[in-house]
């Protein structure tokens, strides 16, 4: 079953990076963290669902290294073998709602904001990314800047049909943010990339499928079966192996082909001590179906 909870991008202003509408300030002090983070574990699968739907799951602060915690928890627990993200009401995440942040001690200085953006939107995508347990995105309406970033780090993409994808920075004169530029051009290749972050033009999970940047759209009412149905698929499978995988194609494209292939040889190397690559070798001898634990 499915959890709640935000993630939040760190930037110069909140909603105005959005270009949605404003929650108001009652929304960032709605609910104590731990309810709008709701997370649980059924199956080997940790869930994890945004739960602020009066702020189109806008992130604050304190959802944000929420979620950072539970992706870390997730990588070093083997009883969590997959992970789904997703969130409750029309949106999947609006951007980043900076209004439970600390206060600031003092004014900002050059500097302040590109530590807040390292510190921040960037740590967040890089839970996501460096996850040791393969991450679906069920993505239930609106994703907007961070949000959107926020879907694309993940693994794989499940959409509902009314969701949509917006890179809202330019329409507020801001640079994207949260692992945009690196994101997008490996998803989609630079001109649509450009495309998308330069016009800010909202994109219909359709679309965004044709792309590449959605894996599946489906009828809201079947995402989170859809959800559901992949992350089991996933945690019965080989853990160990979708790690190493999941770590070479990430890195696939920021090295050379010789990089890449003695990547590839030592994580087959360390594969191959696992005690699921040795069944599954064992059962395709004894043609049977294998049965993978996990490590």
């Amino acid at each position: 079953m499915p959890v709640s909870g935000e993630a939040a991008g760190a930037g110069p202003d909140e909603h105005a990076r959005t270009g949605l509408p404003d929650a108001g300030p009652e929304a960032a002090e709605a609910a104590p963290r731990d309810a709008t983070v709701l997370h649980s574990l059924d199956g080997g699968v940790s869930w994890i669902t945004l739960n602020r739907p009066e702020a189109m799951n806008a992130v604050t602060w304190d959802q944000r290294e929420r979620i950072i915690a539970l992706l870390a928890d997730a990588s070093a627990d083997p009883g969590v073998r997959a992970v789904v993200l997703t969130a409750t009401g029309r949106g999947f995440c609006a951007g980043a709602d900076l209004r439970g942040a600390p206060a600031p001690a003092r004014e900002r200085v050059p500097g302040d904001v590109a530590r807040t953006i390292r510190l921040g939107a960037q740590r967040l995508i890089a839970a996501v990314l460096d996850c040791e347990k393969p991450v679906i995105a069920a993505v239930n309406g609106t994703a907007a800047g961070i949000g959107a970033h926020l879907a694309f780090a993940c693994d794989l993409v499940l959409a509902a049909d009314t969701a949509t994808f917006i890179e809202v920075f330019v329409r507020r004169g801001l640079v994207p943010d949260g692992g945009g530029a690196y994101l997008l051009p490996r998803l989609v290749g630079p001109q649509r990339a450009k495309e998308l972050m330069f016009f800010g033009d909202a994109l219909t999970a359709a679309d965004a499928e044709r792309l590449g940047l959605v894996n599946r759209t489906v009828p809201g009412g079947e995402l989170e079966a859809l959800a559901e149905e992949w992350a089991g698929r996933l945690a019965a499978g080989p853990t160990r192996a979708l790690a190493l995988t999941k770590q070479l194609v990430n890195a696939s494209l920021d090295g050379d082909r010789a990089t890449a292939f003695a990547a590839e040889a030592a994580a087959q190397e360390i594969n191959m001590t696992t005690r699921d690559a040795n069944e599954g070798v064992a059962s395709f001898v004894e043609r049977r179906s294998p049965e993978y634990r996990g490590y």
